[in-house]
């Protein structure tokens, strides 16, 4: 018995909700990946079964961007605002790798998160097809999309800073760092790595981009609610006058014949 999710995904999302799916899982799996290897310290580039699999994700979301290209009506518009996905698919990792080129733990860290841009977009899409309206599906998408920039943030943070700075004891440290710089309050965690620094800069002003829109999304839904209470005693005031003119018109016969 097919569940709600997998009808509306399969039946009315067609071949583009089956990829976005396919996106997503494998996705959850490099999120799962990066989670375990950071909090555990193992040392991901130097394991061939990890860039294997990240090689092979990359190559589906390449053929995701070729597919869907070739199905879209309009390619040159699909290329403009899809042109991105095709450059965050490319297995950087396995091209460093393969030439031999170096690079710093910490750049080599970074990187990994790169083709997570390509599943930030499914899941955002995915989670916005499970919301009742496009209001709705907006603000969803967008939260979903801070929230994991937050986690990923913190998860970057947390690796950078963690030996080298004595505020950042442990991964609750660099997760309440993360949460605190989103909001633009900030916290007493000073980054001391400038990519520590700039991750402070670019969560700030993620959050001055984002917190409107949370406002902008409650005030239509109080306008909203508001509106239709307003509707609701308008009918109901409405079918009381209905009732009052038809009880009316109901005693004016008898009272003629009263008289009669």
């Amino acid at each position: 018995m097919k569940s709600a999710l997998s009808d509306f995904v399969f039946g009315k999302k067609g071949i583009y909700g089956i990829l976005h799916l396919i996106i997503l899982v494998m996705s959850l799996f490099l999120v799962i990946s990066i989670s375990v290897d950071t909090f555990k310290g193992i040392p991901f580039y130097t394991q061939s079964s990890y860039m294997k699999t990240q090689l092979w994700i990359c190559l589906w979301f390449l053929f995701d961007f070729v597919l869907e290209f070739f199905l879209s009506k309009h390619k040159g518009r699909y290329l403009r605002t899809h042109f991105i996905f095709l450059l965050v698919a490319i297995p950087y990792q396995n091209i460093i790798a393969y030439y031999g080129w170096t690079f710093s733990p910490e750049v080599t860290y970074l990187l990994r998160f790169i083709p997570l841009l390509r599943g930030g977009y499914a899941l955002a899409i995915v989670v916005g097809w499970l919301t009742y309206n496009r209001a709705s599906s907006l603000f969803v998408s967008y939260l979903t999309m801070l929230l994991a920039t937050v986690y990923f943030s913190s998860l970057a943070f947390f690796v950078l800073e963690h030996k080298v700075n004595p505020l950042v004891n442990g991964y609750g440290d660099a997760l309440w760092w993360a949460f605190m710089d989103v909001t633009t309050v900030g916290s007493n965690i000073i980054a001391v790595t400038t990519t520590g620094r700039v991750l402070s800069v670019l969560l700030a002003a993620l959050g001055m981009m984002m917190f409107p829109i949370f406002t902008v999304y409650i005030t239509n839904l109080i306008q909203q609610s508001n509106k239709r209470k307003k509707q609701y005693y308008e009918a109901e005031e409405q079918q009381k006058k209905a009732a009052v003119q038809k009880q009316a018109a109901a005693e004016k016969p008898a009272v003629q014949n009263t008289q009669g």
